[in-house]
């Protein structure tokens, strides 16, 4: 995608100044430019800067304002507090993850019906296909959110009578989806179809990905929730995640053994790897500051839970609480030993070197300091930098760097395959678990497979293990909230407090040394009337007030903004709301 991402010029001006600039639902129907359709559309390459100008469309990391969107509104990471997360959200006037995807609809709409009409329909049919595929993206941003929502389908006018149209029915959304996509695979390449100077464009394995990945929402939705058609979906996701394995384009990123690849895989190291299915692009010095991954971890907060620590098994396969090699909360890095090695791969044991966004030298990490006083201790390894240059201080100092997003890889394939598989049947074979599962712990050097006979000795539950393995290897990509909601569970976890490291009684209590200087003000001691009975940390309380207001009648989907309701009385508002 580098190459995409270089035509930033090119993009940037087409979204300013061709005709596109409108969105049907916000009714921004400012003058249509300086350049018309007329035109426009008279060449190939038309077609194929409209299509780039979508690609601006694809999720990249959090700014300051989309924290709500990913995992840190769930319960395995926290940014002091969260609306999402402890209910507390209310109706807004307008809403950026509204408009924003409406924005984006019709351009794909404006660039498909040119397409359809165009002489050059054999030459520009691929552009039409990627402009299904992002019109597909654009409504599952929409519909994840707030589920049924309005289809459109063709470019509108300031008269047109689909402005006032009432929201579609979710399963009409989801099929429209699917059916896009669908449509999609036609006309689009294969990964190694695509010229080396264009890497980076929609494949076929995008949009099997992301049709497995809708699929599996939509049936694991309706199938906590007795609704009906729950296998139509699972076998839509069990057909397009196992046509992204069998097409054998995709494998898991190894090239630096268990120790290191996992990590990496996230940085620099991962661009463009061979597990990368579809991805955004943030080349140095192109993307903007909001992207700039490290520093905004670093800088607000979004910490790991000891729900997110207490997940990742021991090396026997046992979950903690179960396990003898478990070595507790005793010293600042005995819960890390012998541990699933993603665990040190996506959290920092402390005492390690590395560079932080405040302080322009390495640091050894601390719960503390440099960081606020309202932390869960724990410090997120995944994504953070390899050495100072790559990022951005607080001077604006420094180069700054923005990694590959990463939206689909093949590791979400494999456990999209195994979730339906079990979903579906209520079991899995030890081969399709050693096809999937089991990859990803021999890539992180797990010594224990998951199999049948293990789960059934050990007294655990497959679907609980299967569901384990997602939460840790997809951690901070964006994925928790989306599961908690389909599997029915977010009233139960989202109620909870959010706690941190072990405090009272173990080697945090002591004087933490900068620099051979005096302990810092926020060690241990400071800590201590902020933690539970056994001297955990409590970042958030559970109260009524706070986190015990989830309601599940009302939060599971976002409310539609009130703007939006008010110019079109046709509209109703998610329940509750």
């Amino acid at each position: 995608m580098k190459n995409i991402t270089n035509k930033t010029v090119i993009i940037v001006f087409l979204c300013n100044v061709i005709l596109w600039s409108g969105c049907t639902k916000d009714l921004d129907l400012s003058p249509k430019a300086q350049i018309s359709d007329a035109s426009f559309w008279n060449s190939t390459s038309d077609f194929e800067k409209a299509a780039n100008a979508l690609y601006a469309s694809l999720e990249g990391f959090p700014s300051t304002t989309d924290f709500n969107l990913f995992d840190v509104n769930s319960d395995i990471a926290f940014n002091s507090p969260n609306s999402v997360s402890n209910s507390t959200m209310t109706t807004p006037d307008t809403d950026g993850k509204w408009n924003t995807p409406y924005t984006y609809i019709r351009r794909c709409n404006n660039l498909i019906e040119h397409a359809l009409s165009s002489s050059m329909a054999e030459s520009v049919k691929v552009y039409m296909a990627e402009a299904l595929f992002f019109r597909a993206y654009n409504y599952w941003s929409l519909y994840r959110l707030y589920g049924g929502v309005p289809i459109v389908t063709k470019v509108l006018d300031t008269d047109s009578p689909e402005l006032f149209d009432p929201r579609n029915s979710a399963e009409e959304v989801v099929d429209f989806i699917l059916s896009d996509l669908r449509d999609a695979l036609v006309d689009l390449p294969e990964e190694d179809q695509v010229p080396t100077a264009s890497k980076g464009r929609i494949t076929k394995g995008a949009a099997n990905g992301l049709r497995a990945r809708v699929a599996l929402f939509e049936g694991t939705w309706r199938k906590y929730r007795s609704e009906a058609d729950v296998n139509k979906y699972l076998d839509i996701a069990l057909e397009s995640s196992n046509t992204v394995i069998n097409s054998g384009k995709y494998s898991l990123f190894n090239q630096y053994g268990v120790d290191e690849s996992y990590r990496l895989l996230f940085i620099d190291e991962g661009d463009n790897a061979s597990e990368c299915i579809l991805d955004r692009i943030h080349a140095s010095r192109i993307a903007s500051a909001l992207h700039y991954m490290p520093p905004r971890f670093q800088q607000y907060g979004m910490l790991a839970t000891k729900t997110l620590a207490d997940m990742y098994l021991c090396t026997d396969g046992l979950p903690v609480e179960k396990s003898p090699l478990f070595q507790g909360y005793e010293t600042r890095s005995s819960e890390f030993e012998n541990r699933d090695g993603r665990m040190i791969q996506t959290l920092m044991i402390p005492g390690t070197v590395y560079y932080a966004h405040y302080v322009p030298a390495p640091v050894p990490s601390w719960p503390f300091y440099p960081q606020r006083n309202n932390t869960t201790g724990y410090i997120q390894y995944k994504y953070l930098p390899q050495n100072q240059e790559m990022l951005m201080f607080g001077d604006g100092s420094g180069v700054g760097h923005g990694y590959d997003r990463h939206i689909i890889r093949y590791a979400e394939i494999l456990l999209i395959f195994a979730e339906a598989t079990f979903e579906k049947n209520g079991s899995i074979s030890d081969g399709d678990l050693d096809k999937t599962i089991n990859l990803l712990r021999e890539r992180v050097g797990m010594p224990t497979k998951l199999t049948n006979a293990f789960v059934t000795a050990n007294g655990m539950d497959m679907k609980e293990e299967i569901r384990r393995e997602r939460t840790v290897e997809l951690a901070f990509e964006g994925q928790r909230w989306d599961d908690l909601r389909r599997w029915k569970i977010a009233e139960i976890e989202l109620k909870k407090p959010i706690k941190g490291i072990k405090i009272v009684g173990t080697e945090w209590m002591e004087p933490i040394l900068v620099s051979g200087e005096n302990a810092n003000p926020y060690g241990g001691e400071y800590f201590q009337n902020r933690t539970d009975e056994n001297g955990f940390i409590i970042a958030e309380e559970s109260s009524a007030t706070i986190r015990g207001s989830f309601n599940p009648e009302k939060h599971y989907w976002y409310p539609l903004p009130a703007k939006e309701l008010q110019k079109n009385t046709n509209l109703k508002q998610n329940p509750n709301w």
